[in-house]
């Protein structure tokens, strides 16, 4: 039976400036660091310190789980910024937010309010993008939402 999500996956461009843009400005933390196999293969998991049953990896496109034609293609939809990762919580969005541009994190939208709650946008240092989010207690379906 299925108890939940423990690990996601992250397809990043470089390790060391992922590694840097994880910990430094969005200010989680090192899970695990280490190289695996004779092909090297890096495992580097990253985590939020309040949530530890959680763990981000971030992968570069290469093998042994993509082909190198694969690897190619997905390092370009990465670097082109096509790929959105997921959805990072927080409890005060705007201070996280003014705190986060303060560290370079790049925006790519300011918080905004949606049904669901106070959004931001983000990227990341390879070009994946981010909700970055202060959730309402409950769905807001009273408002004209269009965009």
């Amino acid at each position: 039976m299925i108890k939940g999500l423990s690990i996601a996956n992250v397809w990043v461009l470089d390790h060391e400036r992922a590694k840097a843009f994880y910990t430094e400005q969005l200010g989680l933390e090192i899970r695990t660091d280490m190289t695996m196999g004779e092909a090297g293969m890096r495992w580097l998991t990253v985590g939020a310190k309040d949530q530890p049953d959680l763990e981000i990896t971030l992968m570069v496109p290469g093998p042994p789980a993509l082909d190198p034609e694969s690897a190619e293609e997905l390092k370009k939809l990465i670097a082109k910024g096509v790929l959105g990762a997921g959805v990072f919580a927080t409890d005060d969005i705007h201070a996280d937010y003014q705190a986060m541009k303060a560290r370079g994190v790049e925006f790519l939208q300011a918080p905004q309010e949606r049904p669901y709650g106070t959004e931001a946008i983000f990227h990341d240092d390879s070009g994946n993008w981010f909700s970055f989010t202060q959730r309402r207690e409950q769905l807001d379906l009273d408002k004209d939402w269009s965009c």
